[in-house]
């Protein structure tokens, strides 16, 4: 039995590219009887908006997709995110961060950083500043910082977790390579949790058996996939689905209102002519 999910961020409105991914996913859980979860990722309190809750749940219904309750928002399980954070504290995995971003930037100018391909997607590599700071630098920190970002040693975590791979359905098995993101921010200063942190949990504690999403995501799976083995947690399926473009060859984006579900549904189209648009689209 498959057990997908759709987990968009309530940061403004569904398109197109959204609707491919949520039929997708409740299509492949259809296939076997099983399970199709809608999940809220708003953990971003300054970017995400309940009026955007509502409507993406009103689109969904639109389309003639149903829904396991409750669905799980992010926001209201934070302690499920901090107890994996302490797991790794515990672990000596992580330590905290003070810098800006501003001072990570200059370090890394200053180094001479060599471009990698991670930077476009994700930005720069951390340069390790604050992993190199001593027992009493960091409790003298620590107690005037009150809220630090708390980030993986990468190296620690690649020794302990040795070689890993993952399956992607499309792709086959994958070597992960999560050392080239640098050490990750696991728990941000304004949020108790990143994204690479809280979707990890949230598909370990949902029982997600195969995840489906866009392939911008798919180098960020080498990083999840070390946080399940660090954490114990069973590998899922992957599925990482090719983007929908514009005209202009640029992949759908929640400001691009021209292509949003809403503007479709009043201009008269049809859900089952977003459905073979979005079909359409993916398969050219």
């Amino acid at each position: 039995m498959t057990v997908t999910r759709f987990a968009p961020s309530p940061t403004g409105h569904l398109h197109l590219g959204h609707a491919f991914s949520a039929l997708f996913a409740a299509r492949a859980a259809a296939e076997t009887g099983g399970r199709f979860l809608l999940r809220i990722e708003d953990i971003d309190p300054v970017r995400c908006k309940e009026e955007f809750v509502r409507d993406l749940m009103d689109d969904l219904r639109w389309l003639g997709l149903k829904w396991e309750e409750p669905v799980r928002r992010q926001s209201r399980h934070m302690d499920d995110y901090a107890a994996a954070i302490a797991r790794l504290r515990g672990m000596g995995l992580l330590y905290p961060c003070f810098c800006t971003r501003k001072e990570i930037e200059a370090e890394i100018a200053a180094a001479g950083h060599a471009p990698h391909p991670e930077d476009d997607a994700y930005g720069p590599v951390y340069p390790g500043t604050c992993r190199r700071l001593s027992s009493s630098q960091r409790e003298e920190k620590l107690a005037s910082c009150q809220s630090p970002a708390w980030r993986l040693d990468m190296a620690l975590a690649c020794k302990q977790a040795g070689p890993l791979k993952w399956r992607d359905r499309a792709r086959g098995e994958i070597e992960a390579r999560p050392e080239a993101f640098g050490d990750v921010v696991l728990a941000r200063r304004d949020v108790p949790a990143s994204y690479h942190l809280s979707v990890t949990v949230d598909d370990h504690l949902q029982g997600v058996t195969l995840v489906t999403r866009g392939e911008d995501l798919l180098r960020a799976t080498d990083i999840h996939r070390l946080l399940q083995a660090l954490l114990g947690y069973a590998a899922p399926e992957y599925h990482h689905h090719p983007l929908l473009l514009n005209e202009n060859g640029k992949r759908f984006a929640k400001r691009d209102r021209a292509v949003t579900l809403r503007a479709l549904r009043a201009s008269g189209t049809t859900a089952e002519e977003v459905k073979k648009m979005a079909w359409r689209q993916v398969k050219a």
